[in-house]
């Protein structure tokens, strides 16, 4: 199983991964030239790009994969923010299962700032069932069986409430980003109140530069998790 960083965070999200038969791609935030150098150029394996929503850091360079035969997936609520026509151009729906390639997919609900956002629960016929989790602030549901998982962790509450009081993050943007973002804390819960008996590894993205601690969240979910955990993204 492949789970590889191209880009992660508010600079731009990508990442693509692989069940060593059909290569997906995660997130269209990082411009096609930069996403096909971190591939090597090999671009004609990947199959498809799953979008959670429409904000600039996940789907700005959805045209540019588009005009390069990438078919591109996400819900209607995130294909009208878009704004784009194409007939590589897919909805998908809460729940409902599609399939590329080796991949069955299934998009599911999470709570963040935009028209219609999704995680995506992703099952490989070759025993790989990895769970794909960003820009939320909860989420509600349990995922049994689970090996691999890409989980946010965006934010440290006590790190980003000592910016608020130092004065470098603005009191409005902060009250945003507890809204729309996982903090630690529910991270630990979520994974607490997950099925981790299959788990084997644990991939954190979308960390905050100035937010949050990739050394602190790094071993503290190691130790909830009890797998290895790997930091995607250059962080502090």
């Amino acid at each position: 199983m492949l789970i590889q960083t191209i880009g992660s965070g508010s600079s731009g999200n990508c990442y693509r991964i692989s069940d060593g038969h059909t290569d997906l791609l995660l997130e269209a935030g990082i411009s096609f030239k930069e996403m096909q150098k971190a591939v090597k150029f090999q671009t004609s394996k990947i199959k498809g790009c799953l979008i959670t929503h429409e904000h600039n850091d996940h789907a700005a360079f959805t045209e540019q994969f588009l005009k390069h035969s990438i078919e591109c997936y996400a819900t209607k609520g995130t294909l009208d923010g878009i704004n784009l026509e194409h007939h590589r151009l897919h909805e998908v729906e809460y729940k409902k299962t599609f399939k590329i390639g080796t991949w069955s997919i299934m998009a599911f609900k999470v709570n963040h700032d935009a028209n219609e956002p999704c995680g995506y629960l992703l099952k490989s016929v070759h025993g790989y069932k990895l769970l794909f989790v960003t820009d939320t602030y909860y989420c509600k549901y349990k995922f049994p069986g689970i090996t691999h998982m890409m989980l946010e962790v965006n934010y440290i509450y006590e790190e980003m409430q000592n910016n608020v009081q130092n004065g470098s993050l603005h009191p409005g943007l902060a009250r945003r980003i507890m809204k729309s973002h996982f903090s630690l804390e529910h991270a630990v819960g979520f994974l607490r109140a997950t099925d981790t008996t299959q788990l084997k590894e644990v991939h954190l993205i979308h960390l905050s530069n100035s937010n949050s601690n990739a050394v602190v969240i790094k071993e503290k979910i190691q130790e909830v998790a009890g797998v290895p955990v790997y930091v995607g993204g250059n962080y502090k």
